[in-house]
């Protein structure tokens, strides 16, 4: 089930047909996305200056509580930091925060330094609370990585596995949809624990591959080289297929993220036309943006991975059909109805040092914005969906009629 398929489920909304609703739920989808690529890029920019355990709290912790699972943190109806509930023979215990939702306490939060080790050991508070509150979901965090912990192995006793990992360094976007699942506007914990054991497996399936790729161990040597060698697998093959499977693991890696590339190329083509150059001629640019020769042009994949973003925030505007694109020499136009005269953002990616998103006003005066990484796009994302509205109103107002 696609990820926008899984949301529409939760959308009831009386008097709306089926396409409104996958409307709906795709605008949902994009902005709690949003939210999270917003924290991305707070953490990975102030994790270096965060050093203790309170200040990973308020840098990280809170906003992620706040924007990411949208529970207030000054509502003690809603987040109660410095939560006690006595567990046996120890007393006024404390846990960092409990969520509540429906007045019921849900999810037990622990946190440790930003950088810090993460390991069961360290939960040992959870784990005690756990099995005295109605919470089912527990998370050690130390504001850049969560582990979401359940009971899928005895009832009230936490795992001690995580059913779930999030790295906001090596963000896994498949993971997304089940997180929204802990949000308060989304909250269904039925839905998540049941999902929670194939979560638990695959997750561990997938960290144990991705470090299989990176140090293959004997066993997959072993593995892998059976079916391709049919003699004895001695000590003298082994030293002689663990390079080599490394290599093809790593070729086919870069193998499969050409091919996502390529694809991604191909579908920022516009769609009345085969290829970019024959559709940039069908409008004579503005007199301040001369035509360009095609052979001084050359569009990156980090521009069209760009295109893609700037596409997809404003898809909650208007269809995606009339979100093109034109590369030129000196910077990337992203357009509406490719139409000069209706900019929606720019990608200024040709210096060495710097890249830049260019937003436009009303007026249509550019203002450029300096970015890290394609993920800061998100960051823009209010400007680039006003600059979609202005036009649309704008032509609105030539033609009352005319079609959004």
């Amino acid at each position: 089930m696609l990820p926008t398929e899984r949301l529409l489920l939760e959308i009831h909304i009386p008097g709306k047909s089926g396409l409104e609703l996958i409307e709906i739920a795709k605008e949902r989808m994009m902005e709690f996305n949003e939210r999270i690529a917003a924290l991305t890029t707070k953490v990975r920019s102030q994790r270096d200056m965060v050093q203790t355990e309170e200040a990973a709290k308020t840098a990280l912790v809170m906003p992620f509580i706040s924007t990411v699972l949208g529970y207030d943190v000054f509502d003690p109806r809603e987040v109660v930091p410095e939560f006690t509930a006595d567990v046996g023979v120890k007393k006024g215990e404390k846990i960092d925060y409990a969520i509540l939702h429906d007045g019921e306490v849900q999810i037990l939060m622990e946190c440790k330094r930003t950088g810090g080790p993460l390991t069961f050991e360290h939960a040992s508070q959870l784990y005690r609370y756990f099995a005295v509150t109605n919470a089912r979901i527990a998370i050690l965090t130390n504001g850049e990585i969560y582990q979401f912990y359940a009971d899928l192995d005895a009832p009230n006793r936490m795992d001690s596995k995580p059913f779930l990992v999030l790295d906001f360094d090596d963000l896994d976007e498949t993971l997304l949809p089940e997180l929204r699942k802990l949000s308060k506007e989304s909250f269904n914990l039925d839905s998540i624990i049941s999902a929670a054991e194939e979560l638990k497996y695959i997750g561990q399936l997938k960290r144990n591959l991705v470090q299989q790729f990176k140090e293959p161990d004997a066993e997959w040597v072993r593995f892998l080289t059976a079916r391709v060698y049919d003699r004895p697998f001695t000590q003298k093959a082994r030293e002689q297929f663990t390079p080599l499977v490394l290599k093809a693991a790593t070729q086919f890696l870069n193998d499969q993220v050409n091919s996502r590339l390529q694809t991604a190329l191909g579908s920022g083509l516009p769609e009345s036309s085969e290829s970019v150059t024959s559709n940039s001629s069908s409008e004579e640019p503005p007199e301040d943006e001369p035509a360009e020769p095609e052979s001084e042009v050359e569009t990156t994949l980090e521009e069209i991975g760009g295109y893609q973003i700037v596409k997809a925030i404003a898809c909650s505007e208007v269809k995606p059909h009339r979100i093109v694109y034109r590369d030129a020499k000196s910077y990337f136009a992203i357009l509406l109805d490719n139409n000069n005269r209706k900019p929606i953002a720019r990608l200024h990616f040709n210096g060495k040092r710097r890249k830049y998103i260019g937003t436009f006003d009303s007026e249509k005066n550019e203002t450029r914005h300096s970015i890290d990484s394609l993920d800061d796009i998100y960051l823009h994302s209010t400007a680039i969906r006003n600059a979609v509205r202005s036009h649309l109103e704008t032509d609105s107002e030539a033609s009352p009629q005319s079609e959004q």
